[in-house]
Parts: C-alpha cells; sequence; structure tokens
C-alpha cells in the first residue's frame, strides 16, 4: 500500500501518519519524490482501513501495490539503486564490468587474468572456487584454496572479486573474504540461503533461474531484502527455452522490463546465456544498448584447456578489444565505463 501525501503536507502531519501505521504493525518507508511525500506500507495492511486513510485531508491518494514483491518495487522506491563496493560502484551512470575465468585453476592463472582485465577496464574480478557443475563428475572447483586465491589476485590488483556461495555452511568465511557475494541461477529459490544472506551487508549478486519468470525472480530479491539487506544486484544470465543451439536464450527484454518494475541494477552475463564465446561480444553489446547496468564475462588465458566452460570463455586479447567497443556504446547511452 502506497500513501501520498498531498504537495502541501507539513513533516510534522506526515509523522502523524507514519506513527499511527506503525502503531498499527506497518514497517512504512518513508518516500521523498518531487515536491512531496510518500508512505509505503509493508507488511500486514489488513487492519488498516483505506477510508480512514482518504478521509485525512493530507492525503491526495491511496494505492493498493498489486505486485507481491515490495522492497524490490520501483514504486517504493523510485529512484535507481546505486551499489557501492569499495571504490567502484554498480548501477547509475557507469557500466559496471565484472570479469575472469569461470574457475580459479591456479594462482598464476587468476592474477594473470586479474591484471589483463584490469588493465582493459574491468571494475570487478569473477572467479570460481565453489562450482555447481551438472555432472557429479566434472571439476568442482579448488573451494578453500580457491578462494585463498581469488584473495592474492585482489591484494595484487585491487579488483574487488566476485564468487558464489554454495550453502550457508560457508558464509561466515564468504562474509569476511569476498567483497560480492554472488548466487547461481540453481539456487535462486533457496530461499534459506537467501534469508541468511538477507541477515549481512554484503552486496548479493542474484542470478536468474533457468526457469523463472521475472516475477519470481524480482520475489527472490525480496526474500534478501526482506531480511535487511537491500544491496541486491540482479543478474539476467538467460533462460531454458525450446532452443538447443545456444546454451541458453539471453532474455533481453527482461532488462527494461526489470528497470520498469525494479529500482535494482541489472546486470547481463553474456557467457552463460550463450555458452559460445563468439557470441559473447554481440550479446554484450545488445545488453547495454537495451539498458543494462554491466557485464559479467567470462575470460581466460587459455580456453581451450580450461577446467569449466572454455567454449563460452573469451581470451584476454579478445576482452580488451571487446572494452573498446563498449566504451563507444556507453558513451551513446550517456554511460562511462
Amino acid at each position: 500500500m502506497l500513501i501520498i501525501m498531498r504537495p502541501e503536507t507539513s513533516q510534522n502531519e506526515v509523522d502523524k501518519i507514519k506513527e499511527k501505521m506503525e502503531d498499527l504493525g506497518c514497517e512504512v518507508y518513508e518516500i521523498l519524490g518531487g515536491d512531496r511525500h510518500m508512505l509505503g506500507l509493508l507488511g500486514d495492511t489488513n487492519k488498516i482501513d483505506p477510508h480512514l486513510i482518504k478521509a485525512n485531508r493530507n492525503v491526495e491518494q491511496l494505492i493498493h501495490v498489486r505486485e507481491p514483491y515490495k522492497k524490490a518495487n520501483r514504486i517504493f522506491h523510485p529512484e535507481d539503486s546505486i551499489i557501492n563496493i569499495g571504490d567502484g560502484s554498480i548501477g547509475g551512470e557507469k557500466l559496471a564490468i565484472i570479469a575472469g575465468p569461470c574457475s580459479v585453476e591456479s594462482e598464476s592463472q587468476i592474477v594473470d587474468i586479474a591484471e589483463k582485465v584490469k588493465k582493459s577496464g574491468a571494475g570487478f574480478l569473477r572467479g570460481g572456487a565453489f562450482k555447481p557443475r551438472t555432472s557429479p563428475y566434472n571439476f568442482q572447483g579448488l573451494r578453500d584454496e580457491g578462494l585463498e586465491l581469488l584473495k592474492i589476485a585482489r591484494e595484487k590488483t585491487g579488483l574487488p572479486i566476485v564468487t558464489e556461495i554454495m550453502s550457508t555452511d560457508y558464509l561466515d568465511k564468504f562474509i569476511e573474504d569476498v567483497d560480492i557475494i554472488q548466487v547461481g541461477a540453481r539456487n535462486m529459490q533457496n530461499f534459506e540461503l537467501l534469508k541468511e544472506l538477507g541477515k549481512t551487508d554484503k552486496p548479493i549478486l542474484l542470478k536468474r533461474g533457468m526457469a523463472a519468470t521475472v516475477e519470481e525472480f524480482l520475489m527472490s530479491a525480496e526474500y534478501i531484502m526482506s531480511e535487511g539487506n537491500e544491496r541486491v544486484i540482479l543478474c539476467e544470465r538467460g533462460i531454458r527455452t525450446f532452443e538447443t543451439y545456444t546454451r541458453n536464450t539471453l532474455d533481453l527484454s527482461a532488462i527494461p522490463v526489470i528497470k520498469k518494475l525494479s529500482h535494482l541494477p541489472v546486470i547481463v552475463d553474456p557467457s552463460h546465456a550463450s555458452g559460445l564465446w563468439w557470441l559473447v561480444e554481440p550479446l554484450a553489446k545488445a545488453a547495454i544498448s537495451v539498458g543494462a547496468d554491466g557485464l559479467i564475462i567470462e575470460v581466460h588465458n587459455d580456453p581451450a584447456n580450461a577446467k569449466c566452460d572454455g567454449q563460452q570463455s573469451i581470451t584476454p586479447e579478445r576482452f580488451d578489444s571487446l572494452m573498446k567497443i563498449l566504451e563507444k556504446l556507453a558513451a551513446i547511452e550517456n554511460k562511462t565505463i
């Protein structure tokens, strides 16, 4: 529910209504929009008599928010959210570029890639330490050792690290060591994990599930935000369709749709969306053109011998070339890299 106050309403009158709503058990968000106040009500609003609210001379309009997600809803937060991480950010006028290998394989590998993607303009380093694989016989990541190697790469380059968490068992370690905690597509609806992440103050990169609707995607973000952590970054990484040529089907329409419905930043993963290295560049350009706030791209210095997803990884040289193209495209969209 959203209470829109009249433009001339004093702060004292706004506070009176806010206090009354809180007494009725609602969580109240005060929203400033132009020359007026709005009050967003979360929780059980069944106890509230809408006629009494409308009878208040300071209330201009009462809107019932139909969408089940509230904190992620743009109605409750009209301005775009910007998630600050160290000296960088995701959202706003600067495109966030996250780059690195699917899996951390060795110190020399991750440090070499980190140095090269930073030189090309990437602001964040990705790398998998714990790898959820379809087959239990495939490489599962270096686990604890992988996290330590990511920390070495961060120390040498200054790039904040992004890596995926698999369960709450490692939550304390991730809070201590990781700059952005990634929730993979397979865990998008692992609600117990999402709730625990919501109790932290770490930025969370939430990937869309392979068969999730946009509303289900936003509801997963709501699970995190409802526990107090509003530092959520959404990632479109392709969905499963009847098409088998590509690994997934990149839903480009989801980016403007989410930007309309939610204030949260949205980035795109063209690597997992396509599963083919030569499609990364055109999909990355398309993502920026439809309004994405950034990209997460798999980069490997030896894709042919990568332990994971080499077929969708681009080389540091191709990444450097892509960054030059994206810089020009960003300028057209009034953004920078």
